[in-house]
């Protein structure tokens, strides 16, 4: 229960609520240069097309993504040449413009491929459900415990040699649990739901742990919000019970393209981190890997999680606007989108203008026709004709000495 800090406020006096995203606490993972987790800004990864064989196709494709904000890129290894393929686009990066934090993605059978990728890769991706791969039965009607224990001892004995290789070398492993490539005992006992992906992830960890190493990043993704939703929030209610402090890496696997892509991983990850959950994200779109980032850092910005563009903030227009909001949003926008850590109001008219704008550190106001208010915070500066508006928005910048050239 909330209580007000001061007990001699009156009834008519609005409590002050704390409107800040508290994140979960969690142990810090180094991937290369970069951490995940410890209270460290919120990471922005994506992973590369390019067949990993393709040496300079590689290396331009990670090279795009981290100059475009990506912190750290996964590339796909489904062989044992291409573990060894990792060596040189490691190499060529470090020759040719600057180490990168590189993930492996290891998947069916992955052991002998991903204690060859550990050598040159920041981190290891496994998946729980297809680590050790385990051939379905079709008359399979249970599991016994026997069966269920066997094949977890199997697990371990697989496992192992990768932990102490990754804790030999102080590197980072994510346990990456799919919604849909659980194991065929998981879905026997737990059903195909967020229990099972929770359990499943559980499993890997407490190896882990048992061989003394907490180098983790755990991730529970599914292609559907809610059980997406339900997984992370299971696995961080089941971590808390058992003392376990692992970063979570979020995303809404296989969301698709386009507009409703966007929405549906926003939906996902959004509602995770403004619950104070997730350490790192990955925004996975049917499209470009370069159009995931900027939706990363939409999300991340919308929610004060990072600044890292101009926050503009913009009225939808009435029937009182003084001037076509939206050509001059965009307006605005193109002659300022290249500074950060700003906060710019467009307003279309004085009604909602100074209030809706009382956070904004500069205000463009269409206050009477043909003129633009132009304010400093909640104060006006001046008033200039509608053409000139962008042109002397800028030089009140520059004269507060907060403009720096594109």
């Amino acid at each position: 229960m909330q209580t007000l800090d001061n007990p001699n406020l009156t009834s008519n006096t609005a409590p002050a609520f704390d409107t800040t995203i508290h994140r979960r606490n969690t142990r810090p993972v180094r991937v290369g240069n970069v951490t995940i987790g410890g209270g460290y800004p919120v990471v922005v990864q994506s992973m590369i097309n390019e067949d990993t064989l393709d040496i300079d196709g590689s290396v331009a494709a990670i090279r795009r993504l981290h100059e475009i904000g990506c912190e750290i890129v996964r590339v796909t290894v489904p062989s044992m040449a291409h573990a060894k393929a990792i060596a040189d686009i490691k190499q060529k990066l470090a020759q040719t413009y600057q180490p990168v934090p590189l993930v492996a993605d290891v998947h069916h059978n992955g052991m002998k491929i991903a204690l060859e990728v550990a050598k040159h890769v920041d981190k290891v991706r496994i998946n729980p459900g297809l680590y050790v791969f385990e051939k379905p039965k079709s008359d399979r009607t249970e599991y016994t415990r026997a069966e269920f224990n066997e094949i977890g001892a199997k697990i371990r004995e697989t496992l192992k040699p990768l932990v102490l290789s990754l804790r030999e070398q102080d590197k980072a492993m994510r346990i990456g649990v799919n919604h849909g490539s659980l194991a065929e005992r998981m879905l026997f006992t737990y059903g195909d739901t967020p229990e099972g992906m929770v359990e499943s992830a559980l499993e890997f960890i407490k190896i882990c742990e048992s061989l003394d190493y907490r180098n983790l990043v755990i991730s529970l993704k599914a292609s559907r919000v809610p059980v997406m939703l339900a997984a992370y929030r299971l696995m961080v209610k089941r971590m808390n019970e058992l003392g376990m402090d692992y970063p979570l890496h979020l995303g809404v696997t296989e969301a698709g393209d386009g507009e409703y892509g966007r929405i549906k991983s926003t939906a996902g990850i959004g509602t995770l981190l403004a619950e104070g959950i997730g350490d790192t994200i990955r925004v996975s779109l049917t499209e470009a890997p370069e159009k995931e980032i900027p939706v990363c850092y939409s999300i991340l910005q919308a929610l004060g999680l990072r600044k890292t563009m101009v926050e503009y903030v913009a009225c939808p227009s009435c029937g009182r606007t003084l001037f076509n909001l939206e050509e001059v949003l965009h307006k605005v926008r193109e002659a300022t989108k290249h500074l950060t850590g700003l906060d710019i109001a467009v307003m279309g008219c004085i009604v909602n203008g100074p209030g809706e704008m009382a956070d904004a550190d500069y205000g463009y106001v269409g206050k009477q026709s043909g003129y633009i208010a132009l304010y400093r915070g909640r104060e006006e500066i001046k008033r200039v004709p509608e053409d000139r508006g962008v042109e002397e928005l800028i030089n009140l910048i520059k004269a507060d000495g907060r403009w720096v050239e594109p």
